[in-house]
């Protein structure tokens, strides 16, 4: 089975930190997956812009060597290569100064035909988010079909994200705002879409009637790698579950929208982020834990603790949080949503689990074994697919004994198609102007506004963080969190 493939509109990407960290790993490379299935049009263009003077032939050759180092040898042809690195322009521009605007507006204007997308990524630090914005207006590169992207973090609290939100809004409308969480591109985030709303099955079972409890995990195998400066002013809540993690959450917990549109789909995200129940000094303590990682093994290699990579004196960031997270609404009320996330575990996974409620009487003598409770398993990372765990007689003439087995559909398999990287999807949305999985301001907000009370109560109550072995599932306590309600966490395979 192969996928429809339709052309976007011509269009002029311009990366600021085109040569940055960012733009070699995953934006290249996913322009370019994009230029080898034929979704680009003859004429659209990539401008990687820093402050380094080099050429365009100097910028098309360390693209070269990214598309080299971060994509496997079977994909590299030749032709689409040299397409590829043919689009490719670089200028040198001072973000925050005079020197290189005119150059690359000349670049923009001569473009053909002139009437195109014109998509602003912002691969830079967010400190000056709002002084890129500005002059992208003030020296006339912005034009009606202008596009601005912004990676996070989006603001380190409330106070900042609405300074810097406002501060975009001078110069670009809420619909030329691209807030991009590349969690919302993968594939099984968006079916989960089409399970609860192309299906009779689930959805009438997705309550609290139904549903015992539902947990989410992102868990990473890697330290601090080369975000050592960055990671210990932020730490894990800010870092993955101000944005990634209550994204995920409210795309399983959101009412049906009346129509799928950016602003249908936003507009309930947006009812179940400000649902969320308070956590706040006064019961952070039972609803949250956070630890930070000593050293360990991890597959089998032994790795520092956090003090030693970050090169420096103890410090209190955690890198592991787990919290229990729960929905004032009808359909949510009494279901638990247990979220965890950390760096140095056992293996690079994420996945929502539901949990469904045990079935209400047995009518099996005690020789049929144990009746776990179903599970509907989406994963996320790695071999995106959904597997429903379901009871059945294991086979054979031995009398009834009961076993769990899944219904597991990995997406690469089932379509026989290659896995396309998240930033794939969201590139080419930004240049369609479907806003649909990226944060519209008021989500950022509000996502804030439930993350500030959990930051202040750490930081008042002056504990640190609980340590865990490098290689494990994070702290005790954060087993203890989930076991003081009847429950446990799902180690993800």
């Amino acid at each position: 089975m192969t996928s429809q493939i339709i052309k976007v509109d011509e269009f002029d990407y311009v990366i600021f930190g085109g040569a940055g960290d960012l733009a070699e790993r995953k934006l290249l490379p996913a322009i370019y997956y994009r230029d080898l299935d034929g979704q680009l049009r003859d004429t659209s263009r990539v401008i990687g812009v820093s402050r380094t003077a080099r050429s365009d032939e100097d910028y098309r050759s360390f693209a070269h060597k990214a598309l080299k180092r971060h994509i496997p040898a079977a994909d590299i042809e030749p032709e689409a290569v040299k397409r590829f690195l043919a689009r490719l322009h670089y200028r040198s521009v001072d973000a925050l100064g005079e020197e290189g605007w005119d150059d690359l507006k000349t670049l923009l204007d001569a473009a053909e035909p002139p009437a195109r997308v014109r998509a602003f990524y912002l691969a830079v630090g967010p400190e000056i988010f709002g002084a890129i914005g500005a002059k992208l207006a003030a020296k006339g590169l912005k034009n009606d079909l202008s596009r601005l992207v912004i990676e996070k973090p989006i603001g380190k609290d409330l106070q900042s994200a609405r300074a810097l939100n406002a501060t975009i809004a001078e110069h670009f409308a809420e619909d030329q705002v691209f807030r991009i969480d590349h969690y919302l591109g993968k594939e099984t985030v968006q079916n989960l879409m089409a399970l609860r709303f192309a299906n009779t099955l689930y959805e009438p079972v997705w309550n609290s009637s139904f549903i015992d409890h539902v947990q989410i995990t992102v868990a990473e195998s890697v330290g601090l790698e080369n975000r050592a400066g960055y990671y210990d002013t932020s730490g894990a809540l800010r870092d993955m579950v101000q944005n990634h993690l209550l994204q995920l959450l409210a795309l399983v917990a959101l009412e049906p929208p009346s129509s799928f549109t950016a602003d249908a789909i936003r507009d309930e995200k947006l009812k179940v982020l400000r649902a969320l129940a308070p956590i706040h000094a006064g019961n952070a303590s039972q609803k949250t834990v956070r630890g930070q990682y000593r050293a360990g093994a991890v597959d089998g290699q032994a790795v520092v603790g956090y003090d030693q990579d970050l090169g420096s004196a103890r410090s209190t960031t955690e890198t592991f949080v787990a919290l229990k997270a729960e929905i004032n609404t009808w359909r949510w009320a009494g279901v638990p949503f247990y979220l965890r996330t950390g760096k140095r575990m056992p293996r690079r996974a994420s996945e929502i689990v539901i949990t469904f409620r045990p079935i209400p009487y047995s009518i099996f003598d005690e020789n049929a074994g144990e009746i776990a409770q179903n599970r509907l398993v989406v994963r996320l990372q790695p071999g995106e697919g959904l597997k429903q765990l379901l009871m059945i007689k294991r086979p054979g003439p031995g009398g009834m004994r009961l076993r769990q087995v899944g219904l597991d559909m990995t997406f690469a398999e089932a379509f026989n198609i290659r896995h396309p990287d998240a930033y794939e999807r969201l590139l080419m949305d930004v240049i369609r102007g479907d806003q649909a999985l990226f944060m519209r301001r008021d989500e950022v907000e509000a996502a804030w506004d439930w993350v500030d009370p959990i930051l202040a109560a750490w930081r008042d109550n002056e504990q640190r963080p609980a340590e865990y072995p490098s290689g494990t599932w994070g702290p005790t306590s954060a087993i203890a969190l989930i076991e003081r309600d009847g429950r446990n966490w799902h180690e993800p395979e």
